[in-house]
């Protein structure tokens, strides 16, 4: 069984979605499968440990600018500051062999493998970067729906960079190849996969 604050943490992120999905192509459908998925059962209890990064020194400051944002976008940043705690924070796999993107990102997953709740179905994780860092190009083969709950830039193949502020939606086909970017404060997201 579901514990109430994830559940409310996957409501509202199902609700920040559905806010602006009319705004993004694709988010909407994407988005459906999801939390159709999730509303159709929960996976088990996770197992993994938490686990810090040194840029998580910076979630209270992307959390405090998620609440100047519309909502929902600040009740879900303080439902993800309750879970925040329980959290395996780690940089992506392979960021190694750039030190300074390995020291200034981390994600966490909170549904799916190594998360709160662990399933193979759909995966919603969190992104946290420091100020004036770059994601580099990256592609997966699930297609993916990100709500922005802080200021940050995303590009996508065939596109230019976009701004949707606090709150928008990103949404990034299978395949594609895709890169984001913090200015001058820290970017927090989040991320939902469809894997199916």
């Amino acid at each position: 069984m579901r514990g109430g604050t994830l559940q409310r943490f996957i409501d509202l992120t199902e609700q920040a979605i559905s806010v602006r999905a009319p705004e993004c192509a694709g988010a909407g459908p994407a988005a459906g499968r999801i939390f159709a998925a999730l509303r159709a059962r929960s996976g088990s209890p996770g197992t993994s440990a938490p686990q810090s990064q040194p840029v998580t020194v910076e979630l209270p400051a992307a959390l405090r600018l998620a609440q100047l944002a519309d909502a929902p976008v600040p009740e879900l940043a303080r439902t993800l500051a309750a879970l925040a705690g329980d959290l395996r924070w780690a940089p992506r796999k392979g960021s190694e062999s750039d030190p300074v993107f390995h020291f200034k990102h981390a994600n966490a997953m909170v549904v799916g493998p190594g998360g709160l709740e662990e399933r193979e179905d759909v995966w919603i994780g969190i992104t946290l970067m420091a100020p004036e860092t770059l994601y580099p190009n990256h592609r997966h083969p699930p297609e993916e729906v990100y709500v922005a709950l802080t200021d940050g830039g995303w590009w996508k193949e065939g596109h230019d960079w976009s701004w949707p502020g606090p709150g928008g939606l990103i949404y990034n086909e299978p395949g594609i190849t895709h890169a984001m970017q913090s200015r001058k404060d820290p970017m927090l997201a989040i991320w939902s996969l469809w894997v199916g």
